[in-house]
Order: C-alpha cells, then sequence, then structure tokens
C-alpha cells in the first residue's frame, strides 16, 4: 500500500462505520468520498451520508474520541472552533488559519486530544448545521521592536537636515 493512502474510519450519518483507505488529498470528488475498502473494493459513499472521516493511526482503536472539546485553551496555532453537527453532536477542534487548505466539501479539524487513535476528522459540511470560531490562537504578525542603535555616531545633524 503506497504512503498515500490514509488509514481511516467512516462514520456514516446512520452510525453506521466502514474502514478503509483514502487518498491524502483528494479524497472527494463530485460531493463522493472515495473510499478503498480492507477488502480491496474500491467504493464512493454521497458525502451527505457522511458524519465524518476520521484519519487514524489503527484500525484495531475505535474511532470514538476520549474528549470531543478542548479542556483548557489549545497550545498550537489555528482558528479553534465549534462544530454542532445536524444530529446535535458536538466537537471542538482546530482548523488550520489558512484560506488555501479549506475545501469547499467540508472542514479538515485536529480534534483535541491529539494523544488518542485519531489524529484528523474532515467533516462534510452537509454534517455539520453550525461551526463557530471561538478564537485565533497565535499566527499573528508580529512587529518588530525597533531598536536605536546607540553604537553608531551620527554623521549630520538631525536639525540642520530639516532645514
Amino acid at each position: 500500500m503506497p504512503s498515500t493512502h490514509k488509514k481511516v474510519i467512516v462514520r456514516k450519518m446512520d452510525r453506521d462505520s466502514l474502514t478503509g483507505y483514502v487518498a491524502g488529498n483528494n479524497f472527494v470528488a463530485d460531493g463522493r468520498l472515495e473510499l478503498l475498502t480492507q477488502s480491496g473494493k474500491v467504493i464512493f459513499i454521497d458525502l451527505r451520508e457522511v458524519k465524518g472521516v476520521y484519519f487514524v493511526r489503527d484500525f484495531a482503536d475505535a474511532e470514538s474520541l476520549g474528549r470531543k472539546t478542548f479542556t483548557t485553551r489549545p497550545r498550537s496555532e489555528g482558528l479553534w472552533v465549534r462544530i454542532e453537527f445536524v444530529d446535535n453532536d458536538v466537537l471542538e477542534g482546530l482548523l488550520p488559519n489558512d484560506l488555501t487548505l479549506l475545501t469547499g466539501e467540508g472542514y479538515l479539524i485536529i480534534p483535541p486530544d491529539t494523544r488518542s487513535n485519531t489524529q484528523r476528522i474532515f467533516v462534510p459540511r452537509t454534517a455539520a448545521s453550525s461551526l463557530t470560531v471561538l478564537s485565533v490562537i497565535g499566527g499573528g504578525i508580529r512587529k518588530r521592536k525597533e531598536v536605536k542603535d546607540t553604537t553608531q555616531v551620527p554623521m549630520f545633524d538631525e536639525n540642520a537636515a530639516g532645514q
């Protein structure tokens, strides 16, 4: 299996789950998710049926998250968001603060517990009833403090230069 295929557990809106592999960067096309099952069959799933695509380290562990919200303010840079699903479930996570990474089909978020089996979660827009930005963390452009060099000898008188 090439390294470009990622292990995923697809959780559907009807609570059914599928395991398999997706291409690393373009796993959604024309509103459908392309999944290579563990048996080697390629299937297409309509995004309206998908609640989340859980990118996991191992299939043996469940995709269910130990924590669905942050206990404290996240330390990593990004947008701290809260997603409310159409089935009233709630999930917090971090979105990259980069507009070029947003896709029209959904959101790729980092879950609150990065030590769990789930590394990333793709949430289709059709599964979310709302997305709220709770905070922007880091990443701001900081101006450098201008430090005057006191070791430099002035060459011209500043008052004479203004005349």
